[in-house]
């Protein structure tokens, strides 16, 4: 057989593995399999919100997963063998695929589980937990939650800050978006949708290629620049470009590893394009604050009136507390995902330092190449110079022109050295 034949051979092969790993995880829906309907707030709201949610094992039973979970996992451990014998042992486009395997296992371990301590166990091993720290001896997340929110409520009230009007309809929002991802997606236009929807809970929420709009929600610029950046830019233009790849399309999916990448480079595009604001990472920094509450045996109330506290509506507070325990029970330990944002930043933040300060700029705008993980990228990088891997198709504008962002992050591996206390004693008089 010839050279070409074989790296044909090669390339067929890592296309079947990686279809068979993508139509595997179809039936599986994370957020969707956890969630709870709408009669618990009702029920939580009518009983005067001093009684826990009626939320059990038994209640998730009632909801079944669509799919059979053991011949779910059976199907992995099939696909993740056939990885092994076809690709060998040490292939490392064959590694991330078995880990993907492997994860999808554990997320239906932890479907099946739900309702029950384990639920959260392997949300621990799949998301991370509060306590984690960054490096040996370093701070923890829930460090981080804590030292957000205390820098953050000294400028929380302060005039400067005051948001804008929310004046934009749903109808306003779908017709702004849409303008703006048919702009960002040029290559692709139409293939982003935005919908106008009145079937959803939030004001906002994104799909594998679309952004459905709350009918009777208001938005203000700044609003719709988050979810232009954040879902926009990020989760769906991934999206775009791990499914235009011609080899290896289980860039297209993300299993829980890939979302820590994901809503990192999520936070940081919303931040270097100017887009967040502080009120939204004191969203961010608390929900941190609330795992971390809840990994140390709060109960759904404790959580809820934290967030009461913390100035939240009696609504949000309940919606943005049963983010934290769905999938468990408001007694147990809570899902961790909401760590991922946070978590995600700092890692990615420290990523791109050390590669401006390695001379590695070209690793960077491989994290757009699909749902990626920053342990990936050195693999990504030598299957780009293969051929077996595109490089990504779509790129926000500070990534595909990385001079900006270079340039602050030359700043930045100085900045990491100075103290602040001592700073801020030199600079005492000044404010």
């Amino acid at each position: 057989m010839s050279a070409s034949a074989t790296v044909e051979n090669y390339k067929q092969t890592l296309r079947e593995l990686s279809t068979r790993i993508v139509e595997a995880q179809k039936p599986i829906r994370i957020l969707d399999h956890i969630k709870w309907d709408n009669g618990i707030q009702e029920d939580f709201f009518r009983n005067g919100a001093r009684e826990m949610p009626k939320v059990d094992r038994a209640y998730y039973e009632s909801r079944p997963l669509g799919f059979d979970p053991v011949k779910k996992r059976q199907q992995f451990h099939e696909i993740e063998r056939d990885i092994t014998r076809q690709l060998g042992q040490l292939n490392p486009l064959g590694t991330i695929m078995r880990r993907m395997c492997r994860e999808y296992i554990q997320v239906v371990r932890m479907l099946e589980a739900r309702g029950t301590p384990e639920f959260a166990t392997i949300s621990q091993e799949l998301y991370g937990s509060a306590s984690d720290a960054f490096h040996e001896g370093g701070p923890t997340l829930a460090d981080l939650g804590t030292l957000l929110g205390e820098a953050i409520s000294n400028i929380d009230q302060s005039e400067l800050l005051k948001p804008a009007p929310k004046n934009l309809s749903g109808e306003d929002a779908v017709k702004l978006l849409q303008q703006r991802f048919n702009r960002a997606f040029k290559d692709s236009e139409g293939t982003v949708r935005v919908i106008l929807s009145d079937g959803i809970v939030a004001d906002a929420a994104a799909g594998a290629d679309y952004i459905k709009i709350r009918k009777d929600a208001k938005f203000n610029e700044r609003d719709l620049r988050v979810l232009e950046v954040h879902e926009g830019w990020v989760h769906l233009g991934t999206t775009l470009n791990g499914s235009t790849q011609p080899i290896c399309t289980f860039l297209s999916k993300g299993p829980p590893s890939s979302t820590i990448t994901q809503e990192g480079l999520a936070i940081l595009m919303e931040i270097i394009t100017f887009a967040s604001y502080p009120s939204r990472l004191k969203r961010l920094a608390n929900r941190v604050r609330a795992v971390y509450k809840a990994e140390q045996g709060g109960s759904f109330l404790d959580v809820y009136r934290f967030f009461l506290d913390q100035g939240l509506g009696e609504e949000e507070a309940f919606a943005t507390t049963a983010r934290i325990f769905r999938g468990s029970t408001p007694t147990g330990m809570p899902f961790t995902k909401d760590l991922s944002y946070n978590k995600g930043f700092i890692m990615i933040y420290n990523y791109m330092r050390l590669a401006v300060r390695k001379g590695m700029l070209n690793r960077i705008p491989l994290l757009f190449c699909g749902k990626t993980t920053l342990e990936d990228v050195r693999t990504l990088a030598q299957s780009v110079d293969e051929g077996i891997i595109a490089p990504p198709r779509f790129l926000p504008p500070q990534i595909a022109d990385l001079n900006a962002i270079t340039a602050w992050m030359c700043y930045s591996n100085f900045l990491n050295k100075l103290d602040l206390g001592r700073i801020q004693d030199d600079y005492a008089a000044i404010l």
